[in-house]
C-alpha cells in the first residue's frame, strides 16, 4: 500500500470562488487593490527619504512597517491574480513554501515592527526632554534591523519541519494562497510537532508583542491625561490612536485567524480574515498614519508644488 502511494508535489488552490462569471470582477477588484497599496506604500517610503523634517525615529519606523506590508502584499496577490486567470490553479511545492515564507516573514517583521513605534510613542510623550538621547540614530537602526532579523529567521524554522512532511491524500488547497494550516490537513505524515510548534511561536510571539504594546500605549494615556496643554494632548491623541488603529485591525484579524474549529462555514471565514489580513490591512495603513499626520500632508503638499 505504502508503495502505492503517489507523492505530491503540486497543490490546486481553490481560491475565493469557482463560478466563472466572477473571476474577472475579482481579478479586477484585487488589481486595483494591489495597485493601490503599492502606490500608497511606496509614495509613503519615498516621502519619508525625501523631505529632512521627515527623518525622525517615528518616521523611520514607520517607512518600515510600509515596507514590510509591500512585502506581505506582493508575496501573496500577484500569484491569486495568476490563479484567478489560470484555470489551473496549480502552484509547485516549491513555490508554495516560498510564499509562506516570504508571508510569514513580513508578518512576523511588522509584530515587532508595531512594537518598536510603541516604544517610540512612550519615550517621545513619557520621557520628552531625554528622547533625542533615548532613541538615537544607532538604536533606531538596531530596533529595526532586529526587527526583520527575527521576521528573517522565524518562518525558517517552519519550512524546516514542513519539508519533514509528505503530501499524498490530496493536492487541494482550500485556501486563496499558501497557508500553514490547510497543509497539515493534506499531510500523510503526522503534523502534529509542526501544529504544536507553530502554536507555540504564534502565541508567545503574538501575545508578547500585544502585551508590549498595550503596556507601552497605556503608560501614554495616562501621561496625555496629565498634560496641562489641550495642543499637546490633541497633538499625542492624534499620532497615537493612529498606531492604535492599525494594531487593533492587525492583532483583531491575526487572532480571529488562528481560532476556528474546522468547519466548511469556518474556511470560508479563514479566508476573508486572511483576506482582511493579507489585502485590506496593507492597502489601509497608508491612509491610517497619513491621513491623520500633519507633517506628512506637509510634506506631500510641498511634494506636489516642486
Amino acid at each position: 500500500m505504502e508503495a502505492n502511494k503517489t507523492l505530491v508535489t503540486e497543490f490546486v488552490l481553490t481560491g475565493l470562488t469557482d463560478l466563472p462569471g466572477l473571476q474577472v470582477p475579482l481579478f479586477l477588484v484585487f488589481l486595483v487593490i494591489y495597485l493601490t497599496t503599492m502606490a500608497g506604500k511606496l509614495g509613503l517610503i519615498f516621502l519619508i527619504w525625501k523631505d529632512p523634517h521627515l527623518h525622525t525615529p517615528m518616521y523611520s519606523f514607520l517607512g518600515s512597517l510600509a515596507f514590510a506590508d509591500a512585502c506581505s502584499s506582493s508575496s501573496v496577490i500577484p500569484k491569486m491574480l495568476v490563479n484567478i486567470l489560470d484555470k489551473s490553479q496549480m502552484m509547485s511545492l516549491f513555490e508554495c513554501m516560498a510564499q509562506y515564507y516570504f508571508f510569514g516573514s513580513s508578518a512576523t517583521t511588522e509584530c515587532f515592527l508595531l512594537v518598536v513605534m510603541a516604544y517610540d510613542r512612550y519615550a517621545a510623550i513619557c520621557s520628552p526632554l531625554l528622547y533625542p538621547v533615548v532613541m538615537s540614530n544607532r538604536l533606531c537602526t538596531c530596533l529595526i534591523s532586529a526587527s526583520y532579523a527575527i521576521g528573517f529567521l522565524h518562518p525558517i524554522i517552519h519550512i524546516g519541519l514542513l519539508l519533514r512532511l509528505t503530501f499524498c491524500r490530496s493536492n487541494i488547497i482550500h485556501h486563496c494562497f499558501c497557508e500553514i494550516l490547510p497543509l497539515f490537513t493534506i499531510s500523510c505524515t503526522d503534523p502534529s510537532i509542526n501544529a504544536l510548534v507553530l502554536f507555540i511561536f504564534a502565541a508567545f510571539i503574538q501575545a508578547f508583542t500585544f502585551i508590549t504594546i498595550m503596556a507601552s500605549y497605556t503608560y501614554v494615556l495616562f501621561a496625555i491625561l496629565k498634560k496641562k496643554s489641550e495642543k499637546g494632548r490633541s497633538k499625542a491623541f492624534s499620532t497615537c490612536s493612529a498606531h492604535l488603529l492599525s494594531v487593533s485591525l492587525f492583532y483583531g484579524t491575526l487572532f480571529f485567524m488562528y481560532v476556528h474549529p474546522g468547519s466548511d462555514q469556518d474556511q470560508y471565514q479563514d479566508k476573508m480574515y486572511s483576506l482582511f489580513y493579507t489585502i485590506i490591512i496593507p492597502l489601509l495603513n497608508p491612509f491610517i498614519y497619513s491621513l491623520r499626520n500633519k507633517e506628512v500632508l506637509g510634506a506631500f503638499g510641498e511634494d506636489t508644488h516642486i
